[in-house]
């Protein structure tokens, strides 16, 4: 479900905005943003990007596939990669997060995470989970995970056990394909999979505060080779949120535009 042809994608995402989706209802009375493109930034087309933050003024970015999965370092402004761990053949890769001095990472459908040395990729530990492993982010105290479902996870950021979750509803109704996750100023946002648009959620009681928006983002013509929207990262200093997708030849700095009233 994770690597799908371009057309089924497409097909799928029709079927996901239609009239029994909680993304339809999405204008009922949560408010949905536009975005205004700040700057743009190179990025790998051969990356299918599954996680992706900013640290230091680097972008860490992890890739997925199998047997083409990776973890990166990557100078912003030109793409050009300091550091690079392949992960083995067996595991897809999914998403990742930095803690203190470590970098976390999920993988697919195996149940297992790993644990690195942020600054050099180094093996420090694995770690076990129940279910698919799809993203995670962190606030100050708790990483966040998403599975693909409609809930997220609270984990333990030194134990790495789960310690809780919410579930994540839009008027009332779950919203699920959970993908990438940011923490952005209190919130969470988040991918929703086969879509352009993303969620602001309240980590307190999973409701949808508001969608973003971002069709149109990577112009058609690029749009025929390239995948899913997936992957969003902040600059909390800089005040700097950047999105892009799987496949997608360059990364977005974006402002969000306020709905009209």
């Amino acid at each position: 479900m994770r690597r799908l042809p371009l057309q089924a994608l497409r097909l799928a995402a029709l079927l996901l905005v239609g009239a029994g989706s909680p993304l339809a209802h999405a204008h009922a009375a949560t408010p949905v943003y536009g975005y205004e493109v700040v700057r743009t930034y190179p990025h790998d087309p051969n990356a299918f990007t599954e996680g992706l933050f900013l640290r230091d003024g680097f972008l860490y970015e992890s890739t997925g596939l199998q047997g083409a999965s990776s973890i990166r370092k990557i100078v912003l402004e030109t793409g050009s990669v300091e550091n690079e761990r392949q992960i083995s053949s067996q595991y897809f890769g999914e998403g990742i997060v930095d803690w203190k001095d470590k970098l976390i990472e999920l993988t697919w459908k195996d149940q297992i995470g790993f644990v690195y040395g942020i600054d050099d990729f180094e093996t420090r530990g694995e770690f076990a989970y129940q279910g698919e492993g799809w993203a995670l982010t962190r606030d100050d105290k708790r990483l966040i995970m998403s599975d693909g479902t409609s809930r997220l996870r609270f984990i333990d950021p030194e134990t790495l056990k789960e310690t809780g979750g919410v579930t994540v509803t839009d008027e009332g109704r779950p919203v699920d394909q959970l993908n990438e996750l940011e923490w952005v100023k209190g919130e969470i946002l988040a991918n929703i999979w086969q879509t352009d648009r993303i969620a602001r959620i309240d980590p307190a009681t999973g409701k949808v505060k508001g969608w973003i928006d971002l069709t149109g983002l990577l112009p058609p013509e690029e749009r025929a080779r390239a995948d899913v929207l997936n992957g969003i990262a902040y600059d909390a200093k800089a005040d700097k949120l950047i999105v892009t997708g799987k496949l997608w030849p360059r990364l977005y700095e974006i402002r969000l535009v306020a709905p009209k009233r």
